[in-house]
C-alpha cells in the first residue's frame, strides 16, 4: 500500500460511457486530478464499457472531449475495458480453476422465488439482496453437462471459499487530512455475488479490480456510494494476487433537490454549458461550489 509514502501517486477517473459528462463527474475526475497533482504523480482516465447495450463509441469520444475541453485529459492513453476483454477472461478462468466460482442458472424470477420462499433475504452493503445459493451445491458434472447443452447461466464467487483463503482483511482510507485509517472488511455481507454473464462477460467488480492493479493505481478516489464494495473489490484483490491501492472516498454531487446528479435523471451535462457559452473555469467553479 502506498499511503502516500515513498511511491508515485497514481490515481484514475474511470466513467461509463453511456451519457453525457455532467458537473458530478467533473467534480469526481477533478478529485482523483488533484490528488495525483498535488504528489506529482500521475492522473489516468478508464473507459468502463463493458455494458455493450448502453455504453457506444459516440459517448465515449464525447466524454474524452469534453475532458479534454475542461481541463482533465488523461495523463497516459486512455484504458478502454472492451479491448481487453480476454485479461477478465482470464482471472475467471483461473477462479475457476481453483472453484472459487460456480455455473449459476437462476434467473431473476427463480431468485425472486427462492427468497419469497424463504421468507425473504438478507441485503447486502449496497442493498441488493443476497443470492440464497441454489446452485452453490450442483455437482460439477451435472453442471458442465447443462453448460454445454446451452443452458444460460452466470458464473458467481463462492463467497465461503473465497474468504477462507482470502483471510481477514482491510483497506487504508485516507482521510481530508491524508491520515491513513485501516477499515475492517467483511465481503462475506455479500454473499455469492455475480462476476459474469452471459450478457455481460464480466462484472464492475472483477474489471475494476483487475484494471486498477493492471494500471498501477496506488490511489483510488471515488464517490461515498462505492464504499460499500471496497470490502469485495479488497477480497478479489487478496485472491489474485493484486496489490491494494489506498482509497479516498468523497461526498456526491448532490442538485438543489438534494439528489445525486444523474445522468438518467438529466443533470446538466458539460457539453451543454460549453454551448451556452460557459467557459471550462466556470464550470470547475459550478462543480466545486455544488457540494
Amino acid at each position: 500500500m502506498c499511503s502516500y509514502g515513498w511511491c508515485m501517486i497514481t490515481t484514475r477517473f474511470a466513467p461509463s460511457p453511456t451519457g453525457a459528462l455532467h458537473l458530478g463527474h467533473v467534480y469526481a475526475a477533478w478529485q482523483a486530478w488533484r490528488a495525483a497533482g498535488t504528489a506529482g504523480g500521475r492522473y489516468l482516465v478508464r473507459l468502463e464499457d463493458i455494458d455493450g447495450a448502453r455504453c457506444t463509441a459516440p459517448l465515449a469520444l464525447a466524454l474524452l472531449q469534453d475532458l479534454a475541453w475542461v481541463g482533465l485529459a488523461s495523463d497516459q492513453p486512455v484504458r478502454v475495458q472492451s479491448a481487453h476483454m480476454p485479461d477478465y477472461a482470464a482471472v475467471l478462468a483461473g477462479l475457476r480453476a481453483r472453484r472459487l466460482i460456480y455455473p449459476c442458472f437462476c434467473s431473476r424470477a427463480d431468485i425472486m422465488r427462492e427468497i419469497a420462499a424463504s421468507g425473504g433475504a438478507p441485503h447486502a452493503p449496497d442493498g441488493g439482496a443476497v443470492y440464497p445459493g441454489t446452485c452453490r451445491s450442483i455437482d460439477p458434472s451435472q453442471a458442465a453437462d447443462r453448460i454445454a447443452a446451452g443452458a444460460p447461466h452466470a458464473w458467481r464467487l463462492h463467497m465461503q471459499a473465497a474468504c477462507a483463503e482470502g483471510g481477514k482483511l482491510t483497506y487504508t482510507e485516507l482521510g481530508r487530512d491524508h491520515r491513513p485509517l485501516e477499515i475492517p472488511c467483511n465481503p462475506a455481507a455479500f454473499g455469492d455475488v455475480v462476476l459474469a454473464r452471459r450478457d455481460a462477460p464480466c462484472s464492475y467488480h472483477l474489471c475494476v479490480t483487475h484494471d486498477d492493479a493492471a494500471q498501477g493505481i496506488t490511489l483510488v478516489t471515488r464517490g461515498e456510494d462505492l464504499r460499500a464494495a471496497t470490502g469485495l473489490h479488497r477480497l478479489l484483490q487478496q485472491l489474485m494476487g493484486w496489490v491494494a491501492p489506498d482509497y479516498a472516498h468523497h461526498r456526491l454531487l448532490l442538485g438543489a433537490d438534494g439528489a445525486r446528479l444523474s445522468k438518467r435523471d438529466g443533470a446538466a451535462g458539460v457539453a451543454v454549458l460549453r454551448e451556452a457559452g460557459a467557459t471550462a473555469a466556470e464550470v470547475w467553479r459550478m462543480a466545486s461550489c455544488a457540494v
